[in-house]
């Protein structure tokens, strides 16, 4: 049965998944991680997510699937990712996390 990730909406094929990686939990309250609700994403998604935003805002404003989806800083990567179906992408963290770590 094939998996869909949660902030993108692609499928990834039962096949694909023999990487223990290629789907993971992200959790939607970093740092408080006994009460986060998690969220089924794809390996991109996730790196992404946390490419571009801290813990804390992720923790404080960016906290459902449908907050990350909404996100601005989001939108050109998921036109980009819904149109490939890789599941290795080169991600670089951006200054703005950066510079709050």
């Amino acid at each position: 049965m094939p998996t869909t990730c949660e902030l993108c909406f692609r499928r990834i094929p039962v096949e694909r998944i023999d990487d223990p990686a290629a789907v993971q939990e992200h959790h939607l309250r970093p740092e408080r991680r006994a009460e986060s609700p998690t969220a089924t994403l794809c390996r991109p998604c996730h790196e992404q997510v946390h490419a571009l935003f801290t813990n804390e805002e992720l923790r404080e404003s960016y906290d459902t699937t449908e907050k990350l989806r909404a996100a601005d800083r989001l939108a050109d990567y998921l036109d980009w990712i819904r149109s490939t179906d890789a599941l290795h992408i080169r991600v670089e963290t951006s200054e703005h996390v950066e510079n709050r770590r």
